[in-house]
C-alpha cells in the first residue's frame, strides 16, 4: 500500500463507526478523515464504506482491508514496544510473561529487581494463551513443561519444581492421615477441571481417583490452592508453596513426586539487551534459593 496513513484512517473509521471519533483519535481534522477515505477508495476503485445519517459502516472489501489493517497496526505496536527494550541502560518497560501460579514465587525477585533499577517499569502479564515473543508482547517468558521449541527463542533452563500430593492440617484434623493409596477412596480431592490436561499429576488424580471423590474442581489454578490451603481435600502443590506454608502436610502414602522444569525464554532480538541480560542473571541469581 503506498499510503499507509490512508489505511490507518480507514481502519479508525472502520472502529469508531464515524469520521469525528476517527478525527479524535487521529489527532486530525475530520475534512483530513474524509480526504484520506475518498483517496483510498478512488485508488483501489471501490467503496470501502456505506455512508448514512449514523455514520460510515464497512462494506465486504472494506471489512477485508479493515482486517488486514487491524493486525498491520498490531504488529507494528507490538514492534514498538521490542524496540524499546533495546535501549542499553536499565530502564523503562520490561515486559514478563509466566503462568499466574508461579507469581507467588517470582513476586520477590521481581520486587528486588525493581529495587535494584527504580527506573524500570514491570508489567507481569499471565493467561490462558501463550504470549508471542517474537511480536514483541513479552521481552521474557517462564515457561514450565517441556523445552520450549518456538524458532528465533532462546531458552535457558532455571530451575526444576516438584509437585506432590498435600493436605491442610485441618482436613488431617477432620479426616485423618491416609496411610496406604488404597485409603484414598476415603478422602476427598480437589484437581483441575480439565481431564484431558496434559498436566501429570492432573492426569494421575483422574485416572486413580474415583470421580466421586473429586470434591472441587476448577480451572483456576489460584482457586485449587487456596481450596487446599482452606481443608477442601487433598490436592497438588509444588513443594516450594507447601515449605512456605506450615499448615499444609504432605501426604505420604503418595510418595511419587511430578517434576516439572522450568524454562527462561528471550526472543534472540533482545536477548543480548543490557535491560534483558540484567533481569535474566538476576532471576537465575535468585533461583539458586529456590533449588
Amino acid at each position: 500500500m503506498e499510503n499507509w496513513d490512508e489505511v490507518r484512517t480507514a481502519y479508525q473509521v472502520a472502529k469508531m463507526g464515524t469520521v469525528s471519533g476517527a478525527a479524535e483519535i487521529l489527532g486530525v481534522h475530520h475534512a483530513t478523515v474524509i480526504r484520506h477515505i475518498d483517496a483510498l477508495e478512488a485508488r483501489l476503485g471501490v467503496k470501502l464504506f456505506q455512508r448514512h445519517a449514523r455514520g460510515y459502516t464497512p462494506t465486504e472489501a472494506g471489512t477485508d482491508l479493515m482486517r488486514v489493517a487491524q493486525t498491520t497496526d498490531e504488529q507494528l505496536s507490538q514492534l514498538a514496544s521490542r524496540v524499546k527494550g533495546q535501549g542499553n541502560d536499565v530502564s523503562g518497560e520490561l515486559v514478563i510473561t509466566s503462568l499466574s501460579g508461579l507469581a507467588p514465587l517470582l513476586m520477590p525477585a521481581l520486587a528486588d529487581f525493581q529495587d535494584k533499577y527504580p527506573d524500570v517499569i514491570l508489567r507481569f502479564l499471565t493467561g490462558d494463551r501463550l504470549f508471542r515473543l517474537e511480536y514483541g508482547e513479552a521481552h521474557v517468558a517462564i515457561r514450565a513443561g517441556a523445552v520450549p521449541e518456538e524458532p528465533d527463542n532462546v531458552v535457558q533452563p532455571l530451575i526444576e519444581q516438584n509437585t506432590t500430593l498435600y493436605a491442610a492440617k485441618s482436613y488431617i484434623d477432620r479426616f485423618g492421615m491416609p496411610e496406604t493409596v488404597a485409603d484414598f477412596v476415603n478422602h476427598r480431592f480437589i484437581c483441575a477441571d480439565d481431564r484431558n490436561s496434559r498436566a501429570p499429576f492432573i492426569r494421575w488424580i483422574w485416572e486413580n481417583i474415583p470421580e466421586e471423590n473429586i470434591v472441587f474442581r476448577s480451572s483456576d489454578i489460584r482457586a485449587l490452592q487456596l481450596a487446599v490451603h482452606e481443608g477442601m481435600g487433598i490436592g497438588v502443590t509444588t513443594t516450594w508453596s507447601a515449605q512456605r506454608n506450615s499448615e499444609l502436610v504432605e501426604i505420604t502414602a503418595h510418595a511419587q513426586t511430578w517434576p516439572t522444569p522450568l524454562w527462561l525464554v528471550t526472543h534472540v532480538d533482545l536477548h543480548r539487551t543490557t535491560k534483558v541480560q540484567a533481569f535474566l542473571n538476576h532471576l537465575k541469581e535468585y533461583a539458586k534459593d529456590w533449588s
